[in-house]
């Protein structure tokens, strides 16, 4: 038989229909908005009545060519002659289903631990659900989320054979775009499709759904950035790349959204005008859509992290991805306190960062690692191979990860750049990491729009070189601290605070490439 096409898999919920949308109606426009699967889950219906909706629903999945799955009936499938049936843990072990169904018959199955994943790929199950993404109010969870990041890990296990892997729970065309990108393995192991209800069912136009889901699904899958495959620039390039964007920074003068914490608000949007973009704070979640359309970018700083600010750091990164807007992640002082932990945990499971940067201790903590401690804001050591930890990070991630430090280390996952410029008094003055975070934003948001406006040309580019954007800001808050520690009126770190942003506004492209300490490290 023809493969199927698992990107939109369906999965119906009579009770979800809005008022005044029939079952019927409402399927056949979600099939003419792009829908590729449909599986018809019927939990509290007698026989006969599911009988008789299955028999219409194949009906009309054979007039669009779609092929039909049933949950948990074996009867059912082979009475409608379904494409196949979809089975739960507390189902028919997959080995008896295969006896009583014909050759050819799909078997799909529910995981929900990676042992069931390799169970299933030991049973040759055709295909698997992974669930549940996230909290979902169409179905009673058994098991605690999984969330984005924890799907990596069961792709992993079925690297190498032919079963299909759909995810499923609480998936919307709002968190779309983080699930696409952050559920690959560390081999590239990415998903086949998306199972979804509620945004299609409950939707009083389930055709537009449909195909905002389906618009979205492709574009992630043609997007260009997974991590292999990129253009491999060379270390000269890249400083060149970054003065380019400097210089872009300064010409396109970017809106940089800004959610940072009270204590540095002040040099950070100060920090932000020096490098020739604007910047904007706010934090209310009302306005969060219409700033992520108005904005270039966005910075997430966690560092005065309260309750209430949450709503607005997870709205606000959705809307950033939904837009194409680069996010920025500064989890200070993740590692000080449970709370903040688990508010990191759930902005990653929402959003999908462009760059993370933070300090060993922040980024230890981020990562689960007991390895470097952390005291407040600040670390108290260092990694015995910050190579390989910035490499698997950002790895794991799936984004730009740069470690701060006396060498800064930044890595896109498969490369690891050493930049050892910087002034000692850069790490005596309160808030130098949240500028740098501005600055990253800028250089992002610049970088974004200056691929943007290439694909606009005709230009054959991978999207935003977010890799050479951050060596570029960091190259520029750094080598400016250098030319601010020597200047005459500078006694002292009070002193140094508005020098260094005098510096950054000075600083020439042409030195950044004369003085820039840049090296990379040998390959894994």
């Amino acid at each position: 038989m023809d493969p199927i096409d698992f990107s939109l898999y369906l999965v119906t919920d009579r009770g979800l229909l809005p008022q005044g949308k029939s079952y019927l109606e409402s399927l056949e426009q979600a099939l003419l908005g792009g829908v590729t699967v449909v599986q018809i889950r019927e939990k509290k219906t007698d026989t006969a009545e599911f009988l008789e909706i299955a028999l219409q629903s194949k009906a009309l999945c054979d007039r669009y060519k779609v092929p039909l799955i049933i949950n948990d009936r074996i009867d059912i499938a082979l009475a409608v002659n379904a494409r196949g049936v979809h089975l739960g843990q507390s189902d028919m072990p997959i080995d008896v289903a295969r006896k009583l169904l014909p050759k050819g018959f799909l078997i799909g199955i529910s995981c929900n631990t990676l042992d069931e994943v390799r169970r299933a790929r030991e049973s040759q199950a055709d295909y698997v659900g992974l669930a549940s993404v996230w909290d979902t109010q169409t179905k009673k969870l058994t098991n605690v989320p999984i969330g984005v990041r924890g799907l990596g890990v069961m792709l992993e296990a079925l690297d190498g054979s032919e079963v299909r892997a759909v995810a499923i729970g609480g998936i919307k065309s709002t968190n779309l775009i983080r699930l696409m990108h952050g559920s690959v393995s560390a081999t590239n192991h990415g998903l086949d499709g998306v199972a979804v209800v509620s945004d299609i069912v409950a939707s009083h136009d389930p055709k537009g759904a449909a195909q905002m889901l389906k618009s979205i699904f492709i574009a992630c899958k043609k997007s260009t950035l997974s991590f292999d495959g990129e253009p491999r620039l060379s270390r000269e390039e890249i400083i060149d790349k970054a003065v380019t964007i400097m210089d872009g920074v300064r010409s396109l003068n970017p809106l940089v959204h800004q959610m940072t914490n009270v204590v540095v608000s002040n040099q950070s949007a100060n920090i932000t005008l020096a490098v020739g973009a604007s910047p904007i704070m706010a934090t209310a979640p009302e306005e969060m859509a219409d700033l992520a359309e108005l904005s270039d970018s966005l910075l997430v700083n966690i560092g005065t992290l309260r309750a209430d600010s949450m709503q607005g750091m997870l709205k606000g990164g959705y809307s950033a991805n939904a837009g194409r807007k680069p996010v920025v992640l500064d989890p200070v002082g993740v590692g000080a306190s449970e709370f903040r932990k688990a508010s990191v945990k759930e902005l990653l499971d929402i959003w999908q960062p462009t760059v993370i940067k933070g300090n060993a201790g922040e980024l230890a903590a981020l990562a689960g690692s007991i390895e470097v401690a952390a005291k407040g804001v600040d670390s108290t050591g260092g990694f015995k191979d910050p190579v390989s930890f910035v490499r698997q990070l950002a790895r794991k991630e799936r984004c730009i990860v740069a470690l701060t430090g006396e060498t800064d280390y930044i890595s896109d996952g498969k490369r690891v750049l050493l930049l050892k410029n910087g002034d000692p008094l850069l790490g005596k003055i309160t808030g130098s990491g949240c500028m740098l975070g501005s600055c990253i934003s800028s250089y992002c948001a610049a970088a974004n729009t200056l691929a943007n406006e290439d694909h606009r040309e005709g230009k054959l580019t991978r999207g935003g070189d977010f890799l050479s954007a951050t060596v570029g800001a960091v190259l520029t808050l750094t080598i400016a601290s250098e030319f601010a520690a020597t200047r005459e009126d500078v006694h002292g770190i009070g002193t140094f605070l508005p020098a260094l942003i005098d510096e950054v506004a000075a600083l020439q492209p042409e030195t950044i490439v004369r003085l820039a300490k840049v090296e990379e490290a040998a390959d894994s």
